[in-house]
């Protein structure tokens, strides 16, 4: 049986998959973007439902945060993003700025 700790971005993806989360984002352009629908998101139209975040086995540095998000018409998804030094400083300040109030977790 997998303990809390040994699971990975891959084994939370696919637990909250099967819950219906099935929506992939992917941050362009200052939104963020469903992958199959193209329609892309502001800050206000996101809610986060929960986050996970990772270290890497091999390298600490290596460091990522799974996203669980609904957005504003109820499609359900999650955004993988590095954080730390190797993180995407434009995708993080547009999760800063989604209002505390769609903040779930």
């Amino acid at each position: 049986m997998m303990t809390e700790f040994a699971k990975n971005e891959k084994n939370y993806i696919e637990e909250y998959q099967e819950k219906g989360y099935t929506h992939s984002y992917r941050f362009h352009d200052g939104q963020l973007v469903d992958v199959d629908s193209k329609i892309g998101y502001a800050p206000e139209d996101i809610f986060i439902v929960a986050e996970h975040r990772y270290e890497g086995m091999s390298n600490p540095s290596d460091l990522s945060i799974l996203f669980v998000l609904e957005t504003k018409e109820g499609n359900k998804g999650t955004f993988l993003m590095g954080y730390g030094p190797t993180a995407n400083l434009e995708a993080a300040e547009f999760f800063k700025e989604i209002p505390r109030k769609n903040d779930k977790t």
